[in-house]
């Protein structure tokens, strides 16, 4: 199996997609943030110190999609058409489970993206909550389906 980062010589590269078509494209991926009892009302109550936890998530979780190329050294810089991200209360955990979707139309998928952005949500809601509960579990970041592009889709 030839793995498409690495060249003739096996030193590192970026795909070249330019012979690609451009189809549209989308990723979904989730992941869960698990906490106390006291972490959780302290963000469905809005009562943290460093301000509404959820909606900041959500605006973390765009801007980690929009930088992917920043962070992952082969993704290519992409042009994203859409970014939405949805949390959901999980009270019997208790915790948190968000969602992200990526959408674009281009030679190259967004699954990356659509991971990044979910891992960095989560990792915000860590930071904003983190003096009330340090042992918060991050997990399950995984890539739910995709569509577009020569590989077809996925559904997991």
């Amino acid at each position: 199996m030839n793995l498409t980062h690495l060249d003739e010589n096996q030193r590192p590269k970026m795909v070249d997609v330019s012979d690609k078509n451009s189809t549209t494209r989308v990723a979904v991926a989730s992941g869960i943030i698990e906490m106390s009892k006291e972490a959780f009302q302290a963000i469905v109550s809005e009562k943290t110190k460093k301000g509404p936890v959820l909606q900041t998530a959500v605006i973390a979780a765009i801007m980690g999609a929009k930088k992917t190329s920043e962070l992952i050294p082969m993704c290519h810089p992409l042009n994203l058409s859409g970014i939405n991200c949805d949390v959901n209360e999980l009270a019997e955990l208790p915790g948190f489970k968000l969602i992200v979707t990526a959408k674009l139309t281009g030679q190259t998928g967004v699954e990356m993206e659509a991971l990044t952005g979910t891992t960095i949500g989560l990792l915000t809601i860590y930071d904003m909550v983190k003096a009330i509960d340090k042992g918060m579990i991050i997990r399950n970041i995984q890539l739910e389906t995709k569509s577009g592009g020569k590989s077809g889709d996925y559904k997991r």
